[in-house]
């Protein structure tokens, strides 16, 4: 199965899309997109075990609809597949700017 994005848009994030790509920026958080045989896609991360609230050492599922909405818009990627017999599993990072939006974001100066 090959998963393709439109290029990004400039549109706004919904509060649920800020936390997402907050969540999938923070290096220490390595989320994964894996799509099974039937079609059935997760997106999901690691949480490691908080010694001070006994919570974690668990995979936590991040909701579907909003992750492949920011794939669509072109706000994260996917790395290499791994395949396994029933599924293959991807790597999620946030998107690299584009050439052209690193040069909108670039502070003009003045020529002296």
């Amino acid at each position: 199965m090959i998963l393709t994005h439109r290029g990004r848009t400039a549109g706004p994030l919904s509060p649920t899309g800020a936390d997402l790509l907050r969540v999938i920026s923070d290096s220490r958080t390595p989320v994964f997109l894996t799509v099974h045989a039937d079609g059935r896609r997760r997106y999901r991360y690691w949480q490691p075990l908080d010694p001070a609230t006994g919570r974690g050492s668990c995979y936590v599922a991040l909701p579907t609809a909003e992750c492949d909405a920011l794939h669509s818009a072109g706000r994260i990627a996917l790395g290499e597949p791994l395949a396994d017999p029933g599924r293959t599993t991807y790597r999620v990072r946030p998107a690299q700017p584009t050439a052209a939006a690193r040069r909108a974001a670039r502070p003009w100066t003045r020529a002296a």
